[in-house]
């Protein structure tokens, strides 16, 4: 090689050469760093007349690929589930959550109007068999580009005679140096194969419709990275907000309020669950869970009353009386909760109306012992300053806890939403939430971890800290 390369020119180039020689030539043999010509024939003719008759026998092919699909799309990415090649919108079922739906080969993207991968994807997300689709935004297109699909095609055929070749070796009498060349050529078209694979499924097509009244339209997204394809499409469709994993309370209420999506003065947590999933004018949320997660946010928001909503176990259709109904408060939710969402100024009046006047009801109250409290030792005698009418109003809390080690975020987390929560969603409350942490060290702290603990104490403006002898 080095005889060969003139000043100036790049040896990598004269490697190159010899590999597609070796690649390519009836009697070149290569064996590590010796190349040589000899009068037997190698198996490279064997090797392109089995590929060649591959092209006869589709069936071979269409499998191969069809395995080293399934095999890349095990990363699922932000996607529940993956539908890899289906036949019919048949194959594919009418659920809540977002998939991602990988079109056979015979459907190649193009950028005609009307491709194929297009009609195919159109067909699958109207119809599931015989019966309309209905939650047709939970569907996402991933299509191969109708160029590069033929050059994987022949990667494929190749790696197919190669693998033949090897596994009829002993039959073919082949002799030591044309194993190693089947073996060497059969790596370079596996290699081939998985690099052309996500050059050629490079497409997701997402289905939009601006508005209600606006036609169905495709955009095609061109994907790219080193991630498994559906970790690809997924990751694209997250940064191009085409795919949410998270939703904020407020763009919710936005909603809610600009489609409509109030059915009258509320809407049911079941009833939003399925308007996502069905209408493509909607933001296109990863699972029911990230929508449940945003009602969540919105009910404990301090301001509910103005940016999000109220929450109520159901309606009293007799008298239009909300049971349950509560404002920054934490609810239980599933996506199928008959539970609803109520517009914030109709649950304010009901809440306001049904205050009691003050001082109503003590009486009965106290007497009774039950939801009030005792009267003071003593009773009413003579001597008893406080009637016993009169209803002892709570106005502090404390509480001490101990969290797990282990798991404080977890346990902090609940007592936020389950105690903290309550008490800031009244009206003047004043809240103070303070961290105690107490350390028994029985072999002493490393000086690098008194360092540390104590540095990260002060930035973290800790109004104590310190490390001390027993």
């Amino acid at each position: 090689m080095l005889g060969c390369v003139m000043p100036g020119e790049s040896a990598a180039v004269f490697g190159d050469a010899l590999r597609r020689l070796a690649a390519a030539a009836t009697y070149l043999y290569q064996d590590g760093p010796r190349t040589w010509y000899a009068t037997q024939p190698t198996v490279t003719k064997l090797a392109d007349d089995r590929a060649d008759q591959l092209k006869r026998d589709p069936d071979k092919v269409a499998a191969e690929l069809d395995a080293r699909l399934r095999a890349d799309l095990r990363n699922m990415g932000d996607f529940s589930r993956i539908h890899p090649l289906p036949r019919s919108g048949s194959d594919v079922p009418d659920d809540l959550d977002t998939r991602l739906v990988v079109l056979p080969a015979e459907h190649p993207y193009s950028k005609e109007s009307g491709n194929a991968a297009e009609k195919a994807a159109k067909a699958i997300l109207e119809t599931r068999g015989n019966t309309p689709r209905l939650y047709r935004n939970t569907l996402v297109f991933l299509a191969a580009d109708r160029v590069r699909l033929q050059d994987l095609e022949d990667a494929l055929r190749k790696h197919l005679a190669w693998s033949s070749i090897l596994a009829e070796k002993a039959v073919l009498n082949l002799d030591p140096h044309q194993v190693r060349q089947a073996e060497t050529q059969q790596k370079a078209a596996d290699g081939a194969v998985t690099a052309r694979l996500p050059e050629t499924y490079q497409w997701v097509l997402v289905p939009e419709q601006k508005t209600p009244q606006s036609p169905l339209t495709w955009q095609a997204v061109r994907i790219t990275g080193s991630d498994g394809l559906a970790a690809r499409a997924s990751k694209k469709l997250r940064s191009d907000e085409l795919l949410l994993t998270s939703f904020g309370s407020t763009i919710l209420r936005k909603n809610l309020d600009d489609v409509p999506l109030w059915r009258g003065e509320h809407v049911a947590v079941k009833q939003l669950v399925e308007d996502f999933a069905r209408y493509l004018y909607l933001p296109r949320v990863a699972g029911s869970e990230v929508l449940l997660h945003a009602i969540h946010d919105g009910l404990v928001l301090r301001t509910w009353q103005t940016d999000t909503f109220a929450f109520a176990d159901s309606l009293d259709e007799a008298t239009g009386r909300y049971r349950g109904l509560r404002g920054g408060q934490t609810a239980s939710l599933s996506p199928e909760s008959s539970a609803l969402l109520v517009k914030p100024d109709v649950a304010r009046r009901q809440l306001d109306a049904e205050i009691p006047p003050k001082g109503a009801g003590a009486t009965e109250h106290t007497a009774s012992g039950a939801g009030g409290f005792a009267a003071p030792a003593g009773g009413n005698g003579p001597g008893n300053t406080h009637p016993a009418s009169t209803a002892v109003q709570l106005s502090r809390f404390h509480g001490t806890v101990i969290l797990d080690s282990a798991r404080v975020g977890r346990d902090a987390s609940r007592i936020a939403d389950e105690v903290i929560s309550h008490l800031t969603a009244l009206v003047g409350a004043e809240v103070r939430v303070t961290l105690e942490i107490e350390a028994h060290i029985p072999t002493g702290a490393p000086d690098q971890v008194v360092r540390t603990v104590t540095e990260n104490s002060q930035t973290l403006k800790f109004t104590s800290q310190g490390f001390e002898k027993e």
